[in-house]
């Protein structure tokens, strides 16, 4: 489907895609807002997500959970759309720059799936440390969003 890895120098300076799939045949992908530069969501493509994202300029990732791809925003109308994708240099992993609107990209509710932060500092206990929430305000209800969909999220 995408160029054969052949060598180094191909891969590292030439102009054909030869991304590099892992064990599972992923690649992990970091998406970011085009406007804001916020990093909305980390995820992963198989070779068929990669290419549909491509082809469509719009978002498809492989849900590890499913076991399947899936059309960002299909459920949730938040579709991502592909203003800018770039991988790295030994092309084992994507970047995606994406408009999303007023939109949101975690499936919790939040504009970001990186809505806390976790605080810095000396650890006393590792099982208290805390976490703050950066945004205050969801953009959506998930349980009217998803409702009676799978939650994407097992433990």
């Amino acid at each position: 489907m995408f160029k054969k890895r052949e060598n180094v120098a191909d891969i590292e300076e030439g102009n054909l895609l030869s991304p590099k799939f892992d064990k599972d045949g992923l690649i992990p992908v970091t998406t970011t807002d085009f406007d804001t530069k916020e990093v909305l969501m980390q995820g992963y493509m198989n070779s068929e997500a990669l290419k549909k994202t491509i082809e469509t300029k719009e978002a498809h990732y492989w849900s590890r959970t499913r076991k399947q791809v899936w059309h960002k925003g299909e459920t949730s109308g938040f579709v991502q759309k592909v203003i800018e994708m770039r991988v790295d240099d030994d092309q084992d992993s994507i970047w995606l720059s994406v408009d999303i609107g007023d939109g949101s990209s975690c499936h919790v509710g939040y504009k970001s799936c990186f809505y806390r932060s976790i605080s810095l500092g000396k650890i006393e206990n590792s099982e208290k440390i805390k976490i703050e929430f950066k945004e205050k305000k969801k953009k959506f209800d998930p349980k009217i969003v998803y409702k009676g969909k799978p939650n994407p999220t097992k433990i």
